[in-house]
């Protein structure tokens, strides 16, 4: 063979090889400085033709290639098949003798609502009577209509408020809908397309939060008024019981039922972390409750109202530490008499992760070590009783389908390699008898799991699951996946890998999920580690455990990917710019990455207790280091992102990824694009469009890390 065709042979190989997105050296781009001057802002505008434009432009492109991977149609039938199946487990609701449940199936694409008895629920083949046919109200009334929840007036469950939802948005329409005749109520309780908050006083009164007109509603697009509406009149009659501020993220109101007791209450949640929570006499005049600033309260259960505490409570007679749950009778409380009892403490390695409760019990649900350990308490003339409830460990549990109406719950465990198992739990017998199970949807035998910590610099133990198959060999070329999230005290628990493991480990894949400061994995001190000027802690936790994976030799930057959403979307955006060279695949899911701007689209004001006020100099001076759209440079080799959000996410603004996206076309580097144009937050507002996504973002993954 000649010198020159073989030269001619490199080439054509070259060429071939990067044929898909050619990726330029971008030696002699010019730098954008996008915080004095952004030439992108004409792509917030959500609907703008302009930018819609842009979008279908590029969704083309990337879609061209995606669509057209080897696996991707068997990708994209196999989470059909998983969505959709049939045997999946029903979850469900409690209410006046029947439980409820809405399911999504092939025939109901965007869902039914429908209700069983506990015996024919615990039978093979439940006996289900639909009470709302979503897909025939949408063709009915020719709207693109997703539900978004419903809610029931106690204790007569006979009529509700319905929540529909153009295309997936947070905002919805509300409905009044009779449970009895399973049908609207004609000249019923109707709000317009809002952020609403709702919640029944009676059968002809209701305490509303709503888009009532101009000043109406707070700088992070929630209710900052609450009224008391009349059953009959016009919302522009409702009484003025509430005012909170501009500044606030919201103002939303709420009702406890303690046996036939009934409370109304209101929250001015006046940050994402911190509250004032008020009482309502029979007058309707609002009564501060004297817990504390960042408290959380978790339900009323015989007189004893539980308070979850986010830092140390100085009280006269002790302190009160971080992390507990504790409680004190509510009659006392308003009377400014209180006495405080600790119902449960954290530890260095234990976490509260949920409290909830029935008409007796309460089940506090917590981490060890980020695994499940479920506890129910009953209150006795002795304080409070407890009990272990016995399930398997390092899985994640939650109880659901509780009822202030008796002590029956369902209890769901499931981790990643087990599929999901339901049980139904007589509290007061302590019965506990498994009810449902969800077949397996991949072979799990040939996979392990296994729980590892990373020494961060600062000496912390930073937990990570590794799942693998048992003959991984430690070569450093397995395709790996890194998940994290890391903010707002959202702990990622093991759940059960459907569509990871069809997807992603029974084609070679390895899944690794980083358990980074900055999320609620062992409490509230875990996430304000990582809060404002301390952001980077999450961040660097997350390269640490990237390096750790490459350390053992798991895998390399070559095939090492990373995967996040939302806040997880902005993650994985700041770590790409710090490390770009750790990474050959990123998915960037429906994240905030103009962290200039993000306080000023859409919800962002309200995440400021989380990473800071951009306006203040002092804080964007933190918040630049990471901003992705800030940190994006000209001449530097990035991994090709794949970016993903949705034109009807009202929550976080898709002008973030269609930002950064144009920002690195400007500068020449390649990247993937993909906005659904509905599907809300979640980026897709049924089956069908999740299973597409999935087999999308897969399908990268595969392309990008074999």
């Amino acid at each position: 063979m000649n010198k020159t065709y073989l030269i001619l042979l490199i080439a054509i190989f070259f060429m071939t090889a990067c044929s898909q997105n050619p990726k330029p050296e971008n030696t002699q781009t010019k730098s954008i400085n996008v915080s004095q001057e952004d030439p992108f802002l004409w792509l917030e505008d959500i609907d703008g033709e302009r930018a819609i434009t842009w979008v279908k432009k590029h969704n083309k492109r990337s879609l061209d290639i995606l669509e057209n991977q080897p696996l991707f149609d068997e990708l994209y039938e196999a989470n059909k098949r998983i969505l959709n199946a049939d045997d999946r487990i029903a979850y469900v609701s409690q209410m006046g003798g029947h439980l409820y449940n809405f399911w999504r199936d092939e025939n109901h694409v965007r869902g039914i609502y429908r209700r069983t008895t506990l015996d024919s629920y615990k039978s093979k083949n439940p006996k289900w009577q639909t009470i709302l046919d979503v897909d025939a109200l949408a063709e009915k009334e020719n709207e693109n209509w997703v539900y978004k929840g419903i809610n029931c007036r106690q204790p007569e469950y006979d009529l509700c408020l319905v929540n529909l939802s153009r295309g997936g948005a947070d905002a919805t329409v509300v409905r009044e809908f009779d449970l009895n005749t399973q049908s609207f109520v004609d000249n019923g309780f109707i709000l317009s397309e809002a952020k609403n908050g709702l919640s029944w006083v009676d059968k002809d009164h209701l305490l509303v939060g709503t888009d009532f007109g101009d000043d109406t509603m707070t700088d992070s697009g929630y209710p900052k008024i609450i009224k008391l509406w009349q059953r009959g009149t016009d919302i522009s009659e409702a009484k003025t019981i509430f005012t909170g501020n501009n500044s606030d993220v919201g103002v939303w109101p709420s009702t406890f039922y303690d046996n036939d007791t009934r409370y109304l209450m209101i929250t001015q949640a006046d940050s994402f972390y911190t509250s004032n929570s008020f009482l309502l006499d029979e007058n309707y005049k609002t009564e501060k409750l004297d817990i504390p600033h960042d408290a959380t309260i978790s339900g009323l259960i015989d007189g004893q109202l539980l308070i979850e505490l986010k830092s140390d409570w100085n009280r006269p007679e002790r302190v009160f530490k971080q992390g507990s749950l504790i409680t004190t009778r509510l009659d006392e409380l308003r009377k400014r008499q209180a006495t405080f009892e600790t119902l449960m403490t954290a530890t260095a390695n234990t976490a509260i992760a949920a409290v909830s409760s029935s008409k007796n019990h309460v089940f506090v649900n917590t981490l060890e070590d980020v695994g499940s350990v479920l506890y129910r308490f009953a209150p006795n003339e002795f304080g409070w009783a407890q009990k272990r409830i016995e399930l398997p460990a390092l899985g994640t549990i939650s109880v659901t389908g509780s009822s202030d109406d008796n002590d029956d719950v369902f209890i769901n465990f499931s981790d990643y390699l087990t599929p999901s198992t339901l049980y139904h739990y007589q509290a007061n017998e302590d019965a506990l008898e498994i009810i449902k199970q969800l077949p397996a949807q991949f072979n799990a035998e040939p996979y392990q799991v296994q729980q590892h910590f990373m020494t961060a610099a600062d000496g912390t133990q930073v937990p990570y699951f590794l799942v693998h198959h048992k003959d991984m060999p430690y070569n450093g070329k397995n395709p790996t996946l890194l998940y994290g999230y890391g903010g707002f005290e959202v702990p990622v628990r093991p759940s059960y890998l459907d569509i990871v493991g069809t997807d992603w480990l029974q084609h070679g894949g390895v899944y690794v999920v980083a358990n980074i400061r900055g999320g609620g994995e062992y409490g509230p001190a875990w996430h304000q580690a990582a809060l404002k000027e301390n952001r980077m802690v999450a961040y660097n936790d997350f390269i640490g455990v990237a390096e750790d994976l490459v350390a053992k030799n798991i895998t390399s930057a070559e095939h090492l990917g990373i995967y996040g959403g939302s806040n997880g979307g902005l993650l994985v955006g700041a770590v790409t710019m710090l490390r770009p060279d750790l990474f050959n695949a990123v998915v960037s899911a429906v994240p905030l990455l103009d962290m200039k701007r993000f306080n000023q689209l859409l919800a962002g004001a309200s995440w400021m207790a989380e990473y800071g006020n951009p306006d203040i100099p002092e804080e964007w001076a933190y918040i630049k280091t990471y901003s992705p759209y800030h940190n994006l440079k000209a001449n530097e080799n990035y991994p090709e992102i794949f970016f993903t959000t949705s034109t009807r996410d009202d929550r976080v603004h898709p002008g973030h990824a269609r930002k950064m996206a144009a920002l690195m076309e400007a500068y020449e580097h390649d990247f993937y694009y993909y906005e659904n144009i509905e599907g809300g937050h979640g980026g897709a507002s049924n089956n069908d469009q999740t299973a597409y996504l999935r087999a999308l973002i897969y399908s990268y993954l595969l392309m990008k890390l074999q």
